[in-house]
């Protein structure tokens, strides 16, 4: 591996803090900000809204579900019509939904519905947005992958940071108060993109025009035709089936009674600060092949269910966390970038969708199917068979010779 490894200077680089990847970086990061904090924000205003757990359920799911539903055709759209208006469309969708929600609980009428369906929307509009984020970063950068590492780190420290504001707003405020400073979020990343400059606002020209059901199979055609793309697809799904989903599932809990909400948030904020080193490593270092380089890292994930099913003291568990957050950055920085840089720009949008909406699928289906699992065989085995998962899915990418042979696209 270490003839495969080239080490760049950490030194900042102009050419990737050009002006438009800063309106870019600002736009992605306040957008995230927003994101990180709505979960806090909403349980806090659908309890006070008299709903209790179930509605609190009943609303997170709300704004998970259309974006798992959609991505694939907000892929489409953003191919069709730009990248950028898409994004723009969204922010604006999203900021007037969370506006008009802040508003019903300002004034005390929400009804749960009406919650839900205003949550749809902006789950809606957040699979607009996410293609586009694909499509951007190659066209404003020319180092592809220090924006990725830059782009990753920045939504490491905003999901650190976006619960703790959030509930520090909350501290000092209403719900209704801190769901409307989030949708200024949304109105700062539209501006932002609004004043982007090398990146058109609509598609690239293409020849004829196809339907929407044509771009949607060329999507899926694209991403058929790659192997070392469905494979680590493929894949991920497992490990999302019976690492990821059990892990967040059954580890937080875990940590929570076992160990306490103090510890919980220790945990956690070693996870995001793992990630944030895990993107400063991708930054220096380049591997001539990123998707192994990114698997062989990704063993690392496989310390976090271990630390809780060992029963660790909880400085190792956060320091097992810490170190997985630095796998996991390292291996998404690789794979985001190898996808931005072998696939063609005009079909960019559809098949970051498909891969997204893959490696998302199965993540609820283990989180769903922990709880039951635990029951029946116990906490502490599920976790070790969510540790031997990522080590499987480890050595299946490395096995798989499209995978273990890609190489890094220059220029």
């Amino acid at each position: 591996m270490a003839r495969d490894l080239q080490v760049k200077e950490t030194t900042s680089d102009p050419s990737l803090w050009s002006a438009d990847f800063r309106l870019f970086f600002t736009a992605r990061t306040t957008s995230l900000l927003g994101d990180a904090m709505l979960p806090v924000a909403i349980t806090a205003a659908v309890i006070r809204a008299g709903y209790g757990a179930s509605g609190v359920g009943y609303a997170l799911a709300a704004l998970v579900a259309p974006f798992a539903a959609l991505i694939i055709f907000g892929g489409v759209l953003s191919d069709r019509f730009g990248a950028r208006r898409l994004m723009v469309v969204s922010d604006t969708a999203r900021l007037c939904s969370q506006a008009v929600l802040a508003l019903l609980f300002l004034l005390g009428t929400v009804r749960l519905w009406q919650i839900l369906a205003l949550l749809a929307l902006i789950g809606a509009g957040s699979a607009i947005f996410q293609p586009g984020v694909a499509s951007i970063t190659p066209r404003i950068a020319q180092d592809v992958q220090k924006a990725n590492a830059t782009l990753r780190i920045s939504e490491s420290v905003t999901a650190v940071i976006g619960p703790s504001l959030a509930g520090l707003l909350l501290a000092v405020s209403s719900p209704a108060t801190v769901v409307a400073l989030d949708a200024l979020t949304y109105g700062v990343s539209g501006a932002c993109l609004l004043l982007l400059r090398s990146v058109p606002m609509g598609p690239a020209a293409r020849d004829g025009e196809p339907s929407f059901r044509a771009d949607l199979v060329e999507g899926w055609r694209e991403f058929r035709a790659r192997t070392w793309l469905w494979s680590v697809i493929v894949v991920f799904m497992l490990w999302q089936l019976a690492g990821a989903g059990p892990t967040m599932t059954l580890g937080n809990s875990t940590l929570v009674t076992d160990y306490g909400t103090s510890t919980f948030g220790l945990v956690m904020s070693s996870l995001g600060v793992g990630s944030v080193l895990g993107g400063i490593v991708a930054i220096r270092f380049r591997p001539r092949y990123p998707l192994r380089a990114g698997a062989l890292s990704m063993i690392l994930w496989a310390l976090m269910p271990l630390g809780v099913a060992l029963g660790l003291p909880a400085p190792l568990i956060a320091g097992c966390y810490g170190v997985s957050g630095v796998g996991m950055a390292f291996w998404i920085v690789m794979f985001h970038t190898s996808v931005q840089t072998h696939i063609p720009q005009d079909v960019l949008g559809r098949v970051h969708a498909y891969d997204a909406a893959g490696s998302l699928v199965m993540k609820p289906v283990g989180q769903a199917l922990a709880g039951p699992l635990a029951v029946a065989v116990g906490t502490v085995p599920l976790l070790r068979v969510s540790a031997s998962t990522a080590l499987v899915a480890c050595a299946l990418l490395l096995a798989i010779p499209a995978v273990r042979g890609l190489k890094r696209a220059e220029g």
